[in-house]
């Protein structure tokens, strides 16, 4: 059955299948159509979040294995639930001794039947690597390693193999090895391996291996095969390879065939060679297993796509959507005051020191990032563009490379480099073009061979490589320069800065929403709707919260000025002025609306997780303090200020000058937070809860965002389902019932939300431009959606999530013909009374959204 609405759940060995099976009467009460589940395939012990699979052919057993996931789709599907499973076709986890697959490859070199499984390139530039691994693993140098016996020739009873032991690694030893080492033994005795471990004989063993150890700090510039990002214990994947697409599939396959699953969520897809190629292979594949399935439905699929400004998924991919991070950022926007970005931009640069525009921070950090962590992909990059090309010199290619992806805004292009289409797209032409006016003529004449090449126009293998090399370099750039360097450096407004996400776009427009809304409609009605993630950096409604402080910049620079004052004496050791002021902006935007000035205690847990962000954001800035360099000194005096600025004995005054202040603000926050709740439920696409969510969600980055869920209380919550609607807002009942409601109207309207039209309405008045109206109508149904934009002074006013009603004045909906002259009744007033008119102080009257439908 296809999605309509599905609910994240994160697996883990402490949440596991039959702990998601016990909540399937929840989640059809609440009105979820579908578990989407994080990945569930065989991952390292302990995983937190399932995308380090060590072995696909399995079914984690941690979360209860295969018999336990057929125990929870069996009482999902009880409960007319069915399941989206989120795969991972990127990468898999290596290094450690859980493996199977990367065991053997070390072991086997070239020679092992899964040489092709993963990415690497077994005959790079550096000679010493040919037809051999790099296997960064170390934490010093090889030399050192083994004068300390750091590393041994071992007898590994669980490998059934000799096995050179480093910490938690095992490396094998190659078979040719064993007549050495072992004799004609099966199993060596310990004593026999005791002269292979002297330093110099270590040495000459490990020389002959299909592998070559290395510190971990080498991995960046000497490492010849592809990672997930800069993660060197997440090796990528070859899934074009016919093969490897089948048996890291194959489970999937299987269980979707059986019916156990109806969709799959891939992750990661820029960082597939060919993303298009390999949505259609496996749409087809999907639908090749059809006729095996108990139900027949087309199957459903989404991808983790971060778009950039401007940029849509191809229609072509045969896909339903993205994951929703685009709709994420486009309801965020909506709740921004455009006409304050100035404001915000000019008091973060006069606190910070830094750009008051992001894409200063955008090129610094592409610039630092593909030196620093990419500096061997970029040469091999470069090589493969020389091999296309051999009249222009690498070095050429090397710069040009880099000043093309310094300039580049988006994840990657689609080029194949083996015909003009797709073509590489505007991004790279705006890229391209910025880069060529000052280019000097060497670099120039290799910007012109990149294009052509990227263009078709040197169609053939090099060129296919060359493309490849390209786009799965710009792509690990692009997220670990923008998501995990400069948008923890950049804070000019923190609700701006999220996983898809556009900093350097302040705000949108209600039409040019409107227009996103109408155009998701058009090419992709399936789509998922998201506002929290797993990967979010600030929960859906710290952002909501944040985004109200857009409308108050004066009340806003006041206030932070003062924190800035009061704090001066807690202010001991390095504290740069801009980590101040994103603290600020952080507690603001995540403080918990029960939480006092007097309740805070400096051990206390809501401290303990400021502390965690704090640590995390400064070293993924990457300027003071980095997790590959830390400073201690410099953490633990940002530690000791977060400390004594969150104690009531040491900061008193200041800790109640924030209670009020997010107090007064508090109200405003929760208007955008219902209304960004009422939109990822009616707007186009498919609404996607994160777990939890459906309560107030003050969560920060990871692994904050994904700390246990009390499922207790959101059950007893839904089984009292607030009368009326907007009673006590505080304890998140009011969000969870607007949710059930919305979500039941979907059910019963179907044609509504799935087939039918989506149209933008015209409002009037004084207040027209503060409401979004837009009707959802098929056949002779029809249901009109309004709520309510940049009204945070109104709700500051009236100390509640709602604007007096003499803030509306005149502005009412302005009906096209075809619905006027019918009856509506408001589905979030559960007096279900007859609609009299439809201006917005009667709409908004008692709560900042209005959902109607006409009455029978």
């Amino acid at each position: 059955m296809s999605p309509r609405a599905t609910y994240r759940v994160q697996f883990h060995k402490g949440f596991t299948f039959a702990d998601a099976a016990a909540l399937a009467s929840y989640f059809a009460e609440l009105g979820i159509s579908h578990l989407y589940a994080s990945p569930i395939l065989a991952a390292r012990a302990g995983s937190l979040h399932g995308y380090d699979v060590v072995d696909h052919a399995r079914v984690n057993p941690e979360l209860g294995g295969e018999d336990g996931f057929r125990a929870l789709a069996a009482v999902l599907r009880a409960h007319e639930i069915g399941i989206v499973l989120d795969i991972v076709p990127n990468h898999m986890a290596v290094g450690g001794a859980d493996n199977p697959y990367w065991l053997d490859l070390l072991e086997k070199g070239s020679d092992s039947v899964f040489a092709n499984l993963f990415d690497i390139d077994w005959e790079p530039a550096q000679a010493s690597l040919r037809d051999k691994v790099l296997v960064p693993f170390l934490a010093k140098t090889l030399g050192e390693t083994i004068d300390g016996g750091e590393i041994t020739l071992v007898w590994d009873e669980a490998l059934g193999k000799l096995a050179f032991a480093y910490a938690e690694h095992r490396f094998p030893l190659r078979p040719e090895d064993y007549p050495l080492v072992a004799g004609a033994a099966e199993k060596p005795a310990l004593a026999n391996l005791q002269p292979v471990n002297e330093p110099q004989a270590l040495r000459g063993l490990l020389a002959q291996q299909n592998f070559r150890l290395a510190n971990w700090r080498d991995a960046g510039e000497r490492i010849n095969w592809r990672r997930f990002f800069d993660i060197t214990g997440l090796a990528a994947l070859r899934i074009e390879d016919d093969g490897v697409f089948e048996l890291v599939h194959g489970t999937v396959f299987r269980l979707y065939a059986e019916g156990l699953i109806d969709g799959l969520r891939i992750d990661h897809v820029d960082g597939l060679a060919d993303p298009r190629a390999y949505c259609r292979r496996l749409r087809a594949r999907l639908e090749a297993l059809l006729p095996q399935r108990p139900r027949k439905e087309r199957p459903y699929i989404v991808v983790e796509k971060i778009l950039a400004p401007g940029e849509a998924l191809p229609a072509d991919w045969n896909v339903d959507g993205t994951t929703g991070y685009d709709f994420m950022n486009q309801v965020s926007a909506l709740q921004h005051d455009a006409e304050n970005a100035g404001r915000f931009g000019a008091l973060w640069a006069e606190i910070s020191g830094r750009p008051a525009d992001f894409e200063s921070e955008e090129r610094a950090a592409r610039r630092e990032i593909l030196t620093d962590a990419f500096g061997n992909a970029l040469r091999a990059a470069a090589l493969a563009f020389h091999d296309v090309d051999s009249g222009v010199g690498e070095a050429a290619f090397t710069e040009a490379l880099s000043l093309l992806i310094e300039h580049f805004r988006a994840y990657r292009t689609y080029a194949t480099g083996d015909s003009p289409e797709p073509p590489p797209g505007p991004v790279f032409d705006t890229a391209y073009d910025t880069v060529r006016r000052d280019a000097d003529e060497n670099v120039g004449v290799a910007l012109k061979s990149i294009a052509a090449t990227l263009y078709g126009e040197n169609a053939g293998e090099a060129a296919r490589d060359a493309a490849r090399r390209f786009n799965q370099l710009a792509a690990p750039v692009a997220a670990k320069a923008v998501e995990d360097t400069a948008f923890y450096r950049y804070g000019r407004l923190l609700s701006r800065n999220d996983v898809g996400f556009a900093p350097g776009c302040f705000a949108v427009s209600r039409d040019s929403f409107l227009a996103d809304m109408a155009g998701r409609h058009t090419a992709f009605p399936q789509g998922l709707l998201a506002t929290a993630t797993h990967d979010h950096k600030r929960g859906e409604d710290v952002r909501a919260r944040l985004a109200a402080l857009s409308e108050i910049p004066d009340i806003w620079e006041r206030e932070v000025r003062e924190f800035f004052s009061l704090n001066a004496v807690a202010r001991v050791g390095e504290v740069v002025p801009g980590d101040e002021y994103q603290l600020y902006q952080t507690l603001v935007g995540c403080w918990p609306l029960d939480l006092g000035a007097d309740a805070a205690g400096p051990l206390g847990e809501f401290a303990q997780r400021i502390l965690g962000w704090r640590e995390k954001s400064l070293r993924e800035a990457k300027l003071q303090t980095s997790w590959s360099a830390p400073d201690p000194a410099f953490e633990k005096a940002n530690a000791d200020f977060v400390r004594a600025i969150l104690d009531p004995a040491r900061s008193a005054e200041f800790m109640r000058r924030m209670v009020d202040f997010v107090e007064r603000l508090a109200p405003a926050g929760i208007c955008n937070s219902l209304v960004q709740s009422v939109l990822r439920c009616t707007a186009p696409g498919i609404p996607d809860l994160f777990q939890g969510t459906e309560l107030w969600d003050f969560s920060l980055v990871d692994p904050d965002n994904r700390r246990p869920v009390d499922f207790a209380l959101r059950g007893e919550f839904l089984d009292r389902d607030a009368e009326p609607l907007f009673g006590e807002w505080r304890d998140g009942r009011v969000k969870l019932s607007l949710i059930k409601r919305l979500l039941a109207l979907r059910a019963a309207r179907p044609d509504c939300f799935e087939a039918g039209d989506f149209r933008p309405l015209e409002t009037r008045g004084t207040r027209a431009g503060h409401v979004v109206v837009f009707s959802r109508s098929a056949n002779d149904q029809a249901v009109i959606v309004a709520v309510p934009r940049l009204c945070v002074q109104a709700c500051m006013a009236q100390k509640a999530p709602l604007p007096a009603a003499e803030f509306w004045g005149d502005g009412a909906i302005a009906l096209p013909a075809e619905l006027q002259g019918r009856s509506w009744r408001n589905v979030l007033d559960p007096r279900m009374m007859t609609v009299s008119a439809l201006d917005f102080a009667a709409l908004f009257a008692d709560f900042p959204a209005a959902v109607l439908i006409t009455a029978p």
